[in-house]
């Protein structure tokens, strides 16, 4: 029985396994079911054909150039992620061809998905590891069509193949430094596994140490059964995103920098190595380099972390980008809130225009999900200048509105939610002539809540 056969026996009917054979010159000899349906191709046209022309990010003309072996690579088809294997096949001493195959994270049966995941996180919190590997956002969550922000993007989009690298990215407050992270991540062979944020500015100097590097059981008082991994270990072979890095307290910059170097760590109370594989992202809204000069931040390690710098451009050097991000936020903020804001006056765009954003894209955001309440509680599908309001030191000139000029009391959220519930009881009551238990049940809720309500706000009906 040659090795083909042996090979298809093993392989051609498992679901899980996607495995390909190729000959010493990278054609395809043979290719199973599930291969083909990552690819969503016919078999006749991938037999015969170079792998590099099929799956170009595939190693496995490396191991024929080679004569190693690849084992355990990200690998992604389609969108589907996977851990692959590139071995080479031998004849007589000579190498003949190569072997691959791949089990993709996605068709994993729940138990199995779960035994391999555990090992990749080792004794990790099964909440702790959600959270990081939880990521929202990829390249096309980044908006905007500005030539500056769109060339940052695509100097991104390159680092991420590279996932080897670690990338500073600076900017203000807002700009969205955690989404290019996540992006970056994203587009990296490392997706399948976890992104890990660490928040430096958030942990307490005292725990600092504890939670990047983690500790052995015993080793201080209170520390728990069994020990606990770092946030660096859970992020093994995945990335870890320093934000605020500015923060980070001189004592612990000297034990990051020794991480960088090696890429070894040990646990609090543990003189046994720990040897990871993950990408480092770091963001801050400060000036490094004037604190260098401050003694602030260490200056060995700013270098370490200055590999590839991504400056995020604040919102009021792309002002053309404020209309195709307003409405990226009205269409977003109508899915979160239910509501049915169709779009925003030309006034209320030129002030949007006219301010100088401080806060950025994010004080953009809220600003536009702010409007979009008072605006429903209007029964207006239109975002009107009234609906605005701005940091009250950078509130631009308003706009006299001659079709309305009534105006709207800003309020806290909380008091506009209450105002907006009152209304919509006393419209139900009304058209149901105050029959409560009619009004209970249009507005699917309970006779007993119904009552509870318009004692609260006060409703005789």
């Amino acid at each position: 029985m040659n090795i083909e056969r042996i090979i298809t026996d093993i392989i051609e009917k498992n679901p899980h396994i996607a495995a390909i054979i190729v000959d010493r010159n990278g054609i395809i000899r043979f290719i199973n079911d599930t291969y083909l349906k990552a690819l969503q191709m016919p078999q006749d046209q991938v037999l015969g054909q170079n792998i590099r022309n099929v799956t170009p990010d595939s190693r496995t003309l490396k191991s024929i150039e080679t004569g190693r072996s690849y084992i355990g690579y990200n690998w992604s088809i389609h969108g589907r992620q996977g851990v692959a294997c590139s071995v080479p096949l031998f004849e007589n001493g000579e190498i003949i061809g190569a072997f691959a195959y791949s089990i993709f994270l996605d068709i994993w049966d729940k138990k199995l998905r779960d035994q391999v995941l555990s090992g990749i996180i080792s004794n990790s919190s099964k909440d702790s590891y959600v959270e990081a590997f939880k990521t929202r956002y990829s390249f096309d969550s980044l908006i905007g069509k500005d030539p500056g922000f769109v060339n940052l993007k695509c100097v991104a989009q390159n680092i991420a193949y590279h996932d080897n690298v670690t990338v500073l990215i600076t900017g203000e407050s807002g700009t969205g430094k955690e989404l290019f992270a996540q992006a970056i991540h994203e587009g990296s062979n490392r997706r399948a596994f976890p992104f890990v944020r660490v928040n430096c500015a958030s942990i307490p100097h005292n725990l600092m140490e504890s939670e990047l590097f983690g500790y052995e059981e015993g080793a201080y008082t209170g520390a728990r059964k069994g020990g606990k991994p770092g946030k660096l270990e859970l992020a093994n072979n995945g990335t870890v995103f320093f934000d605020e890095i500015g923060e980070l307290p001189l004592s612990m910059q000297s034990k990051l920098l020794i991480f960088l170097q090696e890429r070894e760590l040990e646990r609090l109370g543990s003189n046994r190595p720990i040897r990871l594989n993950v990408r480092i992202i770091a963001a801050t809204n400060r000036n490094l380099e004037k604190m260098m000069h401050e003694n602030k931040f260490r200056e060995d390690l700013y270098y370490r972390l200055n590999v590839i710098r991504i400056e995020i451009p604040p919102l009021r050097l792309r002002k053309g980008d404020i209309p195709l991000l307003a409405q990226h936020f009205i269409k977003k903020t109508n899915e979160k809130l239910c509501l049915d804001i169709e779009q925003m006056s030309d006034q209320a765009m030129e002030l949007l225009m006219q301010h100088s954003w401080p806060g950025n894209v994010r004080e953009l955001e809220n600003v536009i999900e702010r409007a979009m309440i008072l605006a429903d509680l209007e029964d207006m599908a239109v975002i009107m200048p009234r609906h605005l309001s701005f940091t009250p030191a950078q509130v631009p000139q308003r706009w006299e509105e001659e079709e309305d000029e009534d105006s709207i009391e800003i309020k806290d959220l909380k008091t506009l939610v209450n105002e907006f519930e009152k209304k919509v009881i006393l419209q139900v009551l009304r058209d149901t002539k105050g029959n409560k238990i009619e009004a209970a049940k249009y507005l699917n809720i309970n006779l007993s809540s119904l009552y509870r309500k318009t004692k609260k706000y006060n409703i005789d009906f």
